[in-house]
């Protein structure tokens, strides 16, 4: 799926059910799990996406893991998206294929003491798990430990976005407890602000406070989560005061609960209308360019979206903060055919999903003004299950779809390699051209946070002058809280944080 919460196939029954069946954290905590009540208020959060997983860190569970402080990895990012310590207090490049770690002095949620051993026995671990992280698709790590403080990494190919490629959810540090048994369970075996204690299936589950923690101490003594796919019903438990912190409010249901409640903020996602290049209509340049000029996002901003996004700008948007400074135009544009040239084309099919509800009505907004400049366009919308493989196999003419461009490594040089490149795993738009190919690997190859930012806006303009994605609009995330009573949510554009050890009721 386009987003951080793309299906993963499940994992083997046993480890599912031991996962469903965690223990409590073998730290000190009520038979309940919600342990210190009596120095403050826990929190009530209603997740939008129940466990997947049974909350594998190699999924997309991990991000859940990640946004309920429980996680941690070697590095953290800040809001550019560059590396900061996190259970690494510093690193450094000793050649351009590896990089060496130098570990902080803290203690897993367990007791275990964290040392160059724990740290690489997980990393070894997301490595050679199956499915492996989607993070690791394009590398492969060899991890060894000089000494008890020092993890010492090395890729087949250069990477210099290697520290923030492990600061993703899915190569979190675990103590040596949480493999036991075959399978990885992160309960009570983490380093987080919070402990898991308790999963109760897709329903909910508990966290208690990490009195243990390296960092800032947990204001809040422990977190209650339910899981609530259902948009209307999180907002609606927000209204009730049923909950203290609902994610990702339904734009539809932004309006009825007031500014007090919900809290908008750009995202790192782009709403995009992919044009299949390889064949039909839109195989001609020149059909693409009439395309594009068909495309009015404002009028997608503010008939579809209420005004709660941002009007296209390119590929990346105002949740990354540094690329309007970047920008260039696109290049090598064709010239948009005529009318009367493209009243002749045959019927084009435009495919989106229901699992985002605002893409369906996004999608009859576009077919309306496609069909005013003269195509004939067919709608399949489903589920995005359903919709993938075909779309990857470049079966529809045209492909509404909501892009994290920040996955994985929160640098767009994955995103622009996986989508738009020949090799690309996640090329929608079938494109194949070497100008961008080589744009993409110049921008990938730069360790320069700078010349790489400036590499990767030029692979944007060159993607941007095949038309063979139209940015519709950027995406706001709207989060739920009373902001007179809950303090210290995280509005994270990449989506990896929500609950940290400043959330607290009062």
């Amino acid at each position: 799926m386009p987003t951080s919460r793309r299906r993963r196939p499940a994992l083997p029954q046993a480890l599912a059910a031991a996962a469903l069946l965690v223990p409590l954290a073998t730290a000190c905590s009520s038979s309940d799990g919600s342990g210190g009540s009596a120095d403050g208020q826990r929190l009530r959060v209603a997740m939008a996406f129940p466990p997947a997983q049974a909350m594998s860190p190699y999924g997309d569970d991990a991000v859940t893991l990640s946004r309920l402080a429980v996680v941690e990895g070697l590095t953290a990012l800040d809001r550019n998206g560059d590396a900061k310590p996190a259970l690494a207090t510093s690193w450094k490049r000793d050649n351009d294929r590896t990089w060496s770690f130098t570990l902080r002095d803290a203690v897993f949620q367990d007791g275990q003491k964290l040392e160059a051993p724990a740290a690489a026995r997980s990393l070894r671990a997301a490595d050679e798990a199956s499915p492996r992280p989607r993070v690791l698709s394009d590398t492969r790590l060899l991890v060894t430990t000089p000494d008890a403080r020092t993890v010492r990494i090395s890729t087949k190919t250069p990477d210099p976005l290697l520290p923030q490629r492990l600061a993703n959810p899915s190569l979190a540090i675990l103590s040596e407890a949480a493999y036991e048994g075959g399978g990885v369970n992160p309960a009570g075996h983490a380093t987080g602000p919070f402990t898991l204690t308790k999963v109760d299936g897709a329903v909910g589950a508990t966290l208690r406070r990490n009195d243990t923690y390296w960092g800032k101490k947990a204001q809040a003594p422990g977190v209650d989560v339910k899981f609530v796919a259902d948009g209307t019903a999180r907002a609606n438990a927000l209204r009730t005061g049923s909950v203290d912190v609902a994610e990702y409010v339904p734009i539809s249901q932004a309006s009825l609960l007031g500014d007090g409640l919900v809290h908008e903020f750009p995202s790192a996602r782009t709403n995009g209308l992919s044009l299949n290049t390889g064949r039909g209509v839109f195989a001609d340049p020149a059909m693409r360019a009439a395309a594009r000029e068909a495309i009015d996002s404002a009028a997608l901003v503010k008939g579809v979206y209420e005004g709660r996004a941002d009007t296209a700008q390119g590929l990346l948007g105002p949740g990354v903060p540094w690329a309007a400074a970047a920008r260039t135009a696109p290049t090598d544009r064709a010239e948009a055919a005529g009318e009367e040239q493209v009243a002749k084309t045959e019927q084009i099919v435009l495919a989106t999903y229901t699992n985002r509800p605002e893409l369906p009505e996004v999608a009859t907004v576009v077919q309306q003004q496609l069909t005013a400049r003269g195509f004939t366009v067919k709608q399949v919308v489903r589920d995005y299950a359903q919709l993938e493989a075909d779309a990857l196999a470049g079966r529809y003419d045209a492909f509404i779809q909501a892009r994290n461009t920040l996955l994985d490594t929160a640098d767009p040089a994955s995103y622009l390699a996986s989508d738009f490149t020949c090799d690309g795993s996640f090329n929608i738009s079938q494109l194949c051209d070497e100008r961008v190919d080589a744009a993409v690997d110049e921008a990938a190859g730069l360790a320069a946070t700078d010349a790489r930012h400036r590499a990767e806006m030029a692979a944007e303009a060159r993607v941007l002058g095949t038309d063979a994605l139209v940015p519709l609009l950027h995406e706001r995330f709207v989060q739920g809280y009373d902001d007179g009573r809950v303090r210290g949510v995280s509005l994270d554009p990449m989506e990896r944080t929500l609950i940290t050890a400043d959330t607290r009721v009062g």
